[in-house]
């Protein structure tokens, strides 16, 4: 049997293991939503509305449905009753005649294959009763309103606004933040198959069992009658948290024909079928003494909803607890648009906020002739300012030091246009950040077969990997805690029939389902030594028990829940982002060449998963601060940016040199295992050290991103 020692030496969380599914994606074996082989397959095309408001007047589809190969056409007005409040995300169920937002679902049709299925959806002819569109956010934002959430009520402490009139050294700019859009590798489809009354969706979900009541509840089925499979997720990044009216459709499709349907977005049909980043205008005041303490802070964000949806993202969290500050207030208005809902995009609120309050933060530095790092830990609280509960750990300063050691911050000109090389300007810049830190209640089964000495587990839960290593970093849990090898540990996930999970949005899946992974192991052991009936001087393995038993099978699950004590504090992961871009003083074209992104993030379990987040975080708040942006037509209310096409993402020569450090932090006060999160984070704070970069290489400071050529020349 292993000794300690040799326990020690196998173990396998926080080495750099490879990705166990890794093989099976290079080669095509892993399953994603359309890869399912259904007999008897149909294919489903949805068309959309040529408007952004009014009414279908009318909907011929005569042609369509003679068209070759088309076994259905569905409109409002055979597609079936449907609960709108059962849990989907934007509407669009072909309930009605109303149009909300350009490129609505307002039918399917269904064919033998896809091409007949377009052919046809092209034969439809539709006239409406056109309205004026809300879709020019520029004049409406004077419009907005309170939001219904109470949660985005006014947060006030103390008297900001009288504070920021009255001092000496202040900032107040407005810092605006386009419309994004998530554009996974895998696009939004589902495979809908239903027995008796029955249906199984095979489609990518953030949520499994959220995916799962969703769409029960708007079916009006029980949640027992709906499966849903989701082992592989091609990306998502908060579009496939919550579902979306194709998820049901497909399976109404299906129902209607009698036979599985196969139903894909297209490239197109992504940006106006599963969300967006909203546009957020933020207005931030910072006051401060000559000496550099903070003594108000005001963030007032006005942005946009769908007309009868409302999603907020919320922009403010960020000024709520990074600084120490005795006034403070936090606002929301949003103003009602003919746009498709808006909804979770990585980071929510956090990236977006980061970047005005970061910016802001930069300014009041610059301003006070105080580097901004030294700037930022001087006002570095003790406790949450926003709850006054103390931090689980808090590893903000930590980050800023050893980042700029390892950046050479001290090489760093304070002032803007001191470093040029050729035609370039070079800059550093450098931002905080910061992201809550949850677990939420998972279950899990563990199983464990014996034949002759080796014994194997098999792991079952409901969770997602939305390609962030979950399956890796459950093996790794479950080999250490079972005392077993890393490849004798299979994980089954992405199946509603399992245990059920939290979901892997919101920085909480890893944190969930690991815990969840390891308290099941730990109670199997702990069954098998009370089954025994004997008592150990050192407690043996569940692979010692399994042995010296002679079981041949044994399984158990556990039902894990967030520590009750978690409550009493704040917990968040905590990073530090440094930028150092070249700027060409004859185009304005932007390139970073060194991105250091540092992280406090409690245990890591995967060193070589979690720098692999941290990267395509990192990428993607640089894609934010330089290129990203979806236009709408203020006329008309279409997007001119269609597709992934016009969306413009950093490719490879776009970025530079990237590398991530994780700070040492033990915080068993958030959960068992000390885990914080981070693919979240990753983003947080990368813009505003971008954006920080370019003034301190140009003297032009950008408060609207992207930062074009043409915001610099």
């Amino acid at each position: 049997m292993p000794t300690k020692a040799m326990q020690d030496k196998n173990k396998q969380l926080g080495t750099p293991v490879s990705r166990i599914d890794g093989l099976a994606k290079v080669t095509g074996k892993a399953t994603y939503s359309t890869d399912f082989q259904v007999n008897n397959l149909a294919y489903g095309v949805l068309f959309k509305s040529t408007i952004a408001a009014g009414t279908i007047r009318s909907i011929d589809t005569d042609a369509a449905e003679k068209a070759p190969g088309v076994l259905a056409v569905i409109t409002h007005k055979n597609a079936p009753k449907l609960n709108v409040n059962g849990g989907l995300r934007g509407g669009a169920l072909l309930q009605s005649p109303d149009v909300e937002f350009y490129g609505q679902h307002i039918g399917v049709v269904v064919a033998e294959t896809f091409e007949q299925a377009r052919h046809a959806s092209r034969l439809i002819r539709v006239e409406y009763d056109q309205r004026e569109p809300k879709v020019d956010f520029a004049r409406l934002a004077s419009t907005a309103t309170l939001p219904k959430d109470k949660e985005k009520a006014d947060a006030k402490r103390g008297d900001a606004k009288t504070t920021l009139s009255a001092a000496a050294f202040k900032v107040e700019e407005v810092y605006s933040t386009p419309i994004e859009h998530h554009h996974p590798l895998e696009p939004h489809a589902t495979i809908a198959e239903w027995n008796g009354d029955h249906v199984t969706l095979y489609n990518s979900s953030q949520i499994v069992n959220g995916a799962q009541k969703a769409a029960a509840n708007t079916l009006h089925i029980k949640p027992d009658q709906v499966r849903i499979v989701s082992p592989f997720i091609g990306g998502g990044f908060g579009s496939k948290g919550g579902q979306w009216a194709n998820l049901v459709l497909t399976a109404v499709a299906a129902k209607q024909v009698n036979r599985p349907v196969k139903l894909a977005l297209t490239r197109q049909q992504m940006v106006n079928s599963v969300g967006m980043r909203q546009h957020n205008l933020q207005t931030v005041g910072l006051a401060a003494t000559e000496d550099g303490k903070l003594t108000a802070l005001s963030h007032e964000i006005i942005t946009h909803a769908a007309i009868n949806n409302e999603f907020v993202e919320p922009c403010g969290d960020c000024s709520k607890i990074m600084y120490d500050v005795p006034n403070s207030l936090i606002t929301y208005r949003v103003a009602p648009m003919n746009l498709i809902m808006p909804t979770y995009t990585r980071g929510p609120g956090k990236s977006t906020g980061s970047f005005a309050l970061e910016s802001a933060m930069d300014e009041m530095a610059y301003k006070l002739k105080m580097d901004p790092i030294e700037f930022r830990i001087k006002n570095e609280p003790e406790r949450d300012p926003s709850t006054g509960k103390p931090w689980s750990s808090r590893k903000t300063v930590e980050c800023l030091r050893a980042g700029a050691e390892a950046f050479g911050w001290a090489k760093r000109k304070p002032e803007p246009r001191q470093n040029q090389q050729g035609n370039y300007l070079i800059g550093y810049g450098v931002a905080a950040g910061t992201y809550p830190a949850h677990q939420q209640p998972t279950s899990a089964i563990v199983k464990l077969k014996r034949t002759g000495n080796d014994v194997t587990a098999t792991i079952e839960l409901a969770a997602a990997d939305l390609g962030t290593g979950t399956y890796t970093i459950l093996t790794q849990t479950a080999a250490d805690a079972l005392d077993l090898p890393i490849q004798h540990v299979k994980v089954i996930l992405g199946d509603s029939d399992l245990p059920p999970a939290a979901g892997s949005v919101g920085s909480v899946g890893a944190t969930s389902y690991a815990n969840a992974v390891h308290d099941a192991c730990e109670k199997i052991t702990d069954e098998l030594v009370t089954r025994s009936g004997k008592q150990f001087f050192a407690r043996p393995t569940a692979y010692q028990m399994m042995l010296a038993e002679k079981l041949t099978e044994y399984k158990t699950r556990a039902d894990v829940k967030p520590l009750a004590s978690a409550e009493d504090y704040s917990a968040h992961s905590f990073n530090a982002n440094f930028a150092e871009v070249a700027v060409n003083a004859l185009t304005g074209m932007v390139r970073v060449n060194r991105f250091l992104a540092v992280t406090g993030a409690g245990t890591i379990l995967n060193p070589k998963t979690a720098r692999s987040q941290i990267i395509g975080g990192t990428v993607w708040g640089i894609g934010m601060a330089l290129t990203e942006e979806s236009v709408v037509d203020p006329r008309w209310g279409n997007f001119v940016t269609r597709s992934f096409a016009d969306y413009h993402v950093p490719a490879n020569l776009d970025i530079g040199e990237l590398d991530a450090i994780f700070i040492r932090e033990d915080d068993q006060k958030a959960n068992k295992m000390g885990m914080k999160g981070i693919g979240e984070v990753g983003i947080v704070g990368v813009a505003a050290a971008v954006a920080n970069a370019v003034f301190n290489a140009t003297g032009k400071r950008v408060r609207d991103l992207p930062i074009t050529p043409d915001k610099l020349l």
